[in-house]
């Protein structure tokens, strides 16, 4: 059993890295093995620090703001859960506030699972057209 001291470190410098756009250092908290999805979303979600990097880009990298409003972590043993808010602008004016809880689960310090929880049609209902065509294409490709 890891350390949940230590995984909830792990996690808020996690949340500063992946919010200040840094993917390749978001990406190298997963060992290989590690998987991440967005449950409400359709498809398998990404294995891999490769593929995830790639999915988190094709959805976030679009995004003229993101913004995260933290609530609260709370961790023991191998999980650490995260009530939050992720706020999303779209250069054509569009924006959401995204509700979620992400739970993390660790190995020998790395993640192993990253399940976000969000509502699906909050997300739908205010993001323009062409960035949910650019997601569903890369989502036909494999991100």
């Amino acid at each position: 059993m890891s350390d949940a001291t230590a995984n909830k470190r792990l996690i808020e410098q996690f949340w500063q890295d992946l919010y200040a756009r840094d993917f390749a250092k978001v990406a190298a908290c997963f060992a290989a093995d590690g998987h991440y999805t967005d449950v409400a979303a359709p498809g398998p979600g990404a294995t891999g620090p490769v593929a995830i990097e790639a999915r988190l880009r094709l959805g976030l990298d679009m995004l003229a703001g993101y913004i995260h409003h933290h609530k609260s972590t709370v961790a023991e043993g191998d999980l650490v859960v995260t009530e939050h808010a992720e706020e999303w602008h779209w250069e054509t004016g569009e924006q959401v506030v995204l509700p979620f809880v992400s739970v993390h689960e660790f190995r020998d310090g790395l993640i192993v699972r990253w399940h976000d929880y969000w509502d699906f049609g909050t997300l739908m209902n205010a993001a323009p057209q062409w960035w949910l065509e650019h997601v569903a294409q890369g989502y036909a490709q494999g991100a």
